[in-house]
């Protein structure tokens, strides 16, 4: 999460008008002019992990070996809770999708204010990759 999020300790915006600092965290508490230490920015971090293993504990009803869980927890950390929650992905692991079904579902999350994002493309492949314990090139799919 950290090598795909970064760590800044100054809030910023993330090109989408939301308030960001630390690695990838936002919310109310975040604003314009933020600064926190290295050490917040870690309790963050922690704190922001936490609430996505417990989405994966709550919405998944299937059991997950620990690379698929890895994979989700990141996918949440930067989609979201909620989105997570009501996604195709979702739906697709608890009905014991296929790889490529699945596969295809991360790579959709591929997109900034509308537009693909390159870096997200990467991630995404990445996390699928993890996923699926398939560390083979997955560029056929983007």
């Amino acid at each position: 999460i950290q090598a795909a999020e970064g760590n800044r300790l100054k809030a910023y915006d993330d090109g989408g008008g939301v308030w960001t600092i630390g690695t990838g965290h936002t919310g109310t508490d975040v604003y314009k002019g933020l600064e926190i230490t290295q050490e917040q920015s870690i309790e963050l971090l922690i704190k922001d992990v936490c609430t996505a293993e417990a989405s994966i504990h709550k919405n998944v009803i299937v059991e997950l070996n620990p690379h698929q869980f890895d994979a989700l927890v990141s996918v949440i950390f930067n989609v979201g809770v909620t989105a997570f929650k009501n996604s195709t992905l979702l739906r697709l692991i608890n009905a014991k999708g296929t790889d490529s079904d699945i596969i295809a579902q991360f790579l959709r999350w591929n997109k900034d204010n509308g537009k693909v994002n390159p870096g997200l493309t990467k991630r995404r492949i990445a996390e699928a990759a993890i996923y699926t314990d398939a560390y083979y090139n997955l560029e056929m799919y983007s």
